[in-house]
């Protein structure tokens, strides 16, 4: 093995964001742009002599981004790589592996329910040695080396085989091709009652997963059908592609929307409903005409957690990002148990898990999660509800109306505002911002604004502190209005607007979210100025 010094020029645009750094496959593959992020991961990471996991959803540039990370993982003193055969990986197993084998991290390349394609989405995102993405102040580092980074180390190897599994070495360092799914499905064996869905599976539990052509499709035919013994067909769209098949890989009513027509077919829908997107972090539950958000997912999670064989002793704790729901929090307070509202972004869940505060964590963009891993996990999700409905043997719908007659039902929604013009949507913010001193008191019909911020973390744990995360507009009467810019797209911006009113009169729960929020809609695009400044009248997706 020869290793070499590649000299380049450094980039000013590689920031990583909340999931890691995200861009256009054009430039990803401008030269040394992809070698020069990940010298500076290695940098900071100092690998030397430890064990990288390494993985990614199977999209479109999937395959010369892992030959690329193996040499320089070379060249940089790494001593052994674990891959996943085909160079798949799922967000979760990665964590799983990462945990299982002690390694010093892993490489993950997915731009998560992002589409896939030549002129679509690729991302690159570094997992510490807890599992978990790396926290701001690692990625702040990282991007630090990049902006000076004028040369980077590989080597002359060639390609190792993806195929099939087996071994290999480059110079001192070993590389093994392992099959992607057999330890995150032992983990899910140890979590979950199998013998207890499999009966229920035969006898009243029909089901439709859809992998979105993505990379939980191998894991849900292995898990859902092989061992849980769900009938041939039950995972649809289950074969990896790099283009998702030309469709966009976010499990939302919008973007699945054949497991939706399924769903609300009032003829041939099954029980249950579910689908995962491009890395297999989020996930959509649904019953017969159904749609569960995952604000209450969360909630019925925890309030049902120890029916389930992982977390029969109980809970520690529970989290959620500061845009979710307050439904959780109604369940944690009859459990009296510690509730926690943090930034955006799954990092700030890993530090309370690492220190034993929580056991459960959810945000409101289909993730959630427990201590198994240190990332959101789908297919767990999945298999969540599949023993809680083995155990309840009652329909979605009727397990999460009986929870809303016991704690009330927090009416929720979010729209999203996607491609605005990045200045534009940055206008919005800073008008929001110039608006919180004098808001307050100000009254539009039923609803009197008691408080407002630009909301603020102080972790519990290293006490950092997460300024800026969204505007929050709180109501007298516990309803509230959230904006925030999100870090997930690759091109111009997405403004998120979050609604949420609450309701405890059973009699009163059964109505449509965007009726029942109707008022906030109206109120939100008032204080904004949505339309005015952005050109838009309506939002791009409603979930």
């Amino acid at each position: 093995m020869e290793v070499i010094t590649v000299n380049s020029t450094p980039f000013t645009d590689q920031k990583p964001g909340t999931s890691g750094l995200r861009k256009k496959v054009r430039v990803f593959q401008q030269p040394h742009y992809l070698e020069n992020f990940i010298q500076s991961v290695f940098q900071q990471a100092r690998l030397q002599g430890k064990t990288l996991i390494l993985g990614g959803d199977g999209r479109f540039y999937n395959r010369h981004a892992i030959q690329v990370i193996v040499r320089m993982a070379a060249a940089n003193g790494v001593a052994r790589v674990l891959v996943g055969r085909h160079g798949f990986l799922s967000t979760p197993a990665a964590s799983v592996l990462i945990r299982k084998y002690h390694a010093g991290g892993g490489f993950i390349l997915s731009a998560s329910h992002n589409p896939g394609g030549p002129d679509e989405d690729f991302g690159v995102k570094f997992n510490t040695e807890n599992g978990g993405p790396a926290p701001s102040s690692f990625t702040e580092q990282v991007y630090g080396i990049s902006k000076n980074l004028s040369a980077y180390r590989t080597t002359t190897a060639a390609d190792i085989d993806l195929e099939r599994p087996g071994t290999a070495q480059i110079g001192a360092m070993q590389i093994e091709v392992i099959d992607p799914v057999t330890d995150y499905a032992e983990l899910m064996e140890a979590l979950f009652d199998f013998d207890l869905i499999s009966s229920a599976l035969r006898d009243f539990l029909t089901l439709r997963y859809d992998a979105m052509h993505a990379i939980t499709g191998p894991y849900a035919v292995e898990i859902l059908e092989h061992r849980l013994g769900a009938p041939a067909g039950s995972v649809i769209n289950s074969t990896p592609l790099e283009d998702f098949g030309g469709g966009h890989p976010d499990p939302n009513l919008v973007h699945a929307h054949e497991l939706v027509a399924l769903m609300n077919d009032a003829t041939s829908a099954p029980v249950f409903g579910a689908a995962s997107d491009g890395d297999g972090d989020r996930n959509m539950i649904l019953g017969r005409n159904f749609f569960l958000t995952p604000s209450d997912s969360l909630a019925l999670m925890a309030a049902n957690a120890t029916l389930i064989p992982g977390y029969r002793d109980g809970l520690v704790g529970v989290a959620r990002s500061m845009p979710t729901s307050a439904a959780v929090d109604r369940v944690a307070a009859a459990l009296q148990l510690p509730c926690y509202e943090t930034p955006t972004g799954w990092k700030f869940f890993g530090n309370l898990l690492d220190a034993g505060r929580i056991t459960l964590c959810g945000e409101e963009s289909f993730g959630s999660g427990s201590s198994h891993i240190r990332e959101k996990d789908g297919l767990w999700a999945v298999l969540f509800w599949l023993n809680l409905l083995a155990v309840k043997r009652q329909p979605v719908a009727q397990i999460v109306e009986e929870h809303w007659a016991r704690f009330g039902r927090n009416y929720y929604s979010r729209h999203d505002y996607e491609g605005l013009d990045s200045e534009a949507a940055q206008g919005v913010v800073e008008h929001l911002r110039g608006s919180l001193d004098t808001l307050p008191g100000n009254s539009f019909g039923d609803y009197i604004i008691s408080s407002c911020d630009d909301f603020s973390y102080t972790d519990p744990v290293d006490n950092s502190v997460t300024e800026h995360q969204g505007i929050r507009i709180l109501f007298t009467n516990g309803s509230r209005i959230v904006y925030r810019l999100s870090g997930t797209g690759t091109e111009g911006a997405t403004l998120r607007l979050y609604l949420e009113s609450y309701e405890a009169d059973p009699a009163k729960q059964q109505e449509h979210p965007q009726a029942a929020l109707g008022q906030l809609v109206t109120i939100a695009g008032r204080l904004a100025d949505i339309e005015a400044r952005t050109g838009r009248g309506a939002p791009t997706l409603i979930t």
